[in-house]
């Protein structure tokens, strides 16, 4: 049997692939290595997909949000507090802290992008990677957990 191909399933040969990863593999953080790696090579796929399936009029594009208020942020925060040995309060500050609009994202806000990237609109957005996540900079959790 022949192996099914990405432009097999895209509707009439015009289709978008929109990818949710994670800032981590473009803004690593040592405190992040193992999910850092993951992203990093998701963002890989997802530019290599994209160069072969252009071709095939069918777009890939990574999302990378930061922070986002879901119901895993908690079970995040606890690990931070754990593993940075600080307060969960601490924690719960660092990500803001570390981001200029000094708030993490909300779900909507990364919805929004996506369901943009995945319409009609967006079609020329290809081989990209969009990261959704307020600026932050990563370091500043790094230096703020030094202290």
């Amino acid at each position: 049997m022949p192996k099914a191909r990405v432009a097999d399933h895209a509707e009439a040969g015009r289709g978008r692939v929109v990818k949710l990863i994670g800032n981590g593999g473009v803004k690593p953080s040592y405190w992040e290595i193992a999910p850092g790696a993951a992203n990093a090579a998701g963002q890989n796929l997802t530019l290599a997909l994209a160069a072969q399936y252009g071709r095939d009029n069918i777009s890939f594009v990574a999302v990378n949000p930061g922070p986002v208020g879901t119901e895993r942020w908690g079970g995040l925060v606890d690990a931070m507090a754990r593993d940075m040995e600080i307060t969960r309060e601490e924690a719960d500050m660092l990500a803001p802290r570390s981001i200029p609009l000094r708030r993490i994202a909300e779900c909507e806000e990364v919805a929004s992008l996506v369901a943009y990237l995945a319409s009609d609109l967006a079609h020329f957005i290809n081989g990209t990677m969009i990261e959704i996540d307020g600026g932050q900079q990563k370091p500043l959790m790094d230096r703020l957990r030094d202290r």
